[in-house]
């Protein structure tokens, strides 16, 4: 245990001694987390030896993509979003649904070992995008605003609308609560999750966004305490909706919007925090994916494994997106660009574990090829983003 934290806590005043210079290369903070944990864990050099069953994975992942869902809508510019919502609803409403049926597809094509369930839901985790592995992305002033917003709520959105889908698809394959599989019982589950997700985070901030207001006017709001509350308030919204039997991911991310709406007293110093903790937790997370997940599935990878991430990754999101965008007045170099910039993460990791813990007869090529997609996405999405934005950027943006 002492080894393990001595490694760790080593790392990560490295990695925060080198920070700003990493960030500003074609390097990105995921990229070095994953290729930490990997390098120093198990089937490196071993000193890194992280006892964390699947489920501790889960928890640690369900807790950063929540904690970013949040401030990530949080710090979202409203009034873009009023003016350009049409853009994320072409994304989600049209280019989910052929992202997760193209990807069934390939996915049924590729890997006979698995039955039509698996293949769907394999298809479903991972279509929905990674917040945290997209933010050099969505908080770059070298991407216009209608991009940038798109990008933001379209990754903030897609994996709550993709639990429900997950869920039934799953229960349907163990033959457990979708009774008799009308699509009325499953249109319900989706709309349960998807509306209580809602009603959750709107209730839950606005409740305290009102409160902070109140004490705030009164002085009551302790300066060493000011960067906790977005915290509790993230938790609790993720933590509420899912015990009332919602998406926690939909509560955060609108209790975020909800935010951004509002615009509290001393809205950046309260998210600046929870920002902190969402940066650390996904450290925690990349470097526990890279010793554990990956070091243990990657003696399986294949051609078919390899070539299902590859594209994955290009054709089954880009195509969708390219199509779904005609028509908005956006260039094909546009279009190519928000269709590249659909990273696989968080939401990946956390949709596979809940599925891997079922142990269906087609796990190990689950398993495998949610591994592969998100390692590959890590590394080819962290290493183009700097570099992709940069070349966006005006003459004046690159002087800067």
């Amino acid at each position: 245990m002492y080894q393990t934290a001595i490694v760790i806590a080593a790392f990560v005043l490295v990695y925060a001694a080198v920070s700003g210079r990493i960030e500003r290369s074609w390097l990105s903070g995921p990229v070095v987390f994953t290729l930490a944990g990997l390098g120093l864990g198990p089937e490196g050099l071993g000193v890194l030896r992280l006892d964390m069953a699947a489920e501790d994975v889960r928890l640690l992942a369900e807790a950063t993509l929540a904690v970013v869902l949040f401030t990530d809508a949080a710090n979202a510019d409203f009034g873009v979003v009023r003016r350009n919502y049409g853009l994320p609803v072409r994304l989600l409403m049209v280019g989910l649904p052929l992202t997760i049926l193209l990807g069934f597809a390939l996915a049924d094509w590729l890997f006979p070992d698995l039955d039509l369930l698996e293949a769907g839901i394999l298809a479903t985790i991972l279509a929905p995008t990674d917040a945290a592995l997209g933010k050099p992305v969505v908080t770059s002033q070298a991407l216009d605003a209608p991009k940038r917003e798109a990008l933001n709520l379209e990754s903030g959105l897609n994996d709550g609308i993709c639990v429900p889908v997950v869920i039934i698809l799953l229960e349907i394959a163990v033959g457990t609560r979708i009774e008799g599989h009308s699509f009325g019982s499953m249109l319900t589950v989706v709309v349960e999750e998807l509306g209580i997700g809602a009603l959750v985070g709107l209730v839950a901030t606005r409740g305290a966004v009102s409160l902070l207001r109140l004490t705030s006017r009164h002085g009551w709001l302790g300066e060493g305490w000011v960067q906790v509350p977005a915290v509790a308030v993230a938790i609790l919204c993720y933590a509420g909706a899912q015990a009332a039997g919602g998406s926690g991911f939909i509560a955060c991310f609108v209790g975020g919007l909800v935010v951004s709406w509002l615009a509290p007293p001393r809205k950046h110093e309260l998210l600046f925090g929870a920002e902190s903790v969402g940066e650390t937790l996904a450290m925690l997370t990349w470097v526990a994916f890279g010793a554990i997940s990956v070091g243990q599935v990657l003696g399986r990878f294949d051609f078919s494994i390899l070539l299902y991430a590859v594209l994955s990754l290009t054709v089954v999101r880009m195509l969708p997106v390219y199509l779904c965008l005609s028509g908005t007045g956006m260039g094909a170099a546009g279009r190519l660009f928000i269709g590249w910039f659909g990273p696989r993460g968080l939401a990946s990791i956390v949709f596979g574990i809940i599925v891997f813990n079922e142990r269906l007869p087609g796990n190990d090529t689950l398993e495998s090829v949610v591994v592969a997609t998100v390692l590959l996405s890590v590394l080819a999405h962290g290493m183009t983003a700097n570099p992709l934005l940069h070349a966006l950027a005006g003459p004046t943006e690159k002087r800067k």
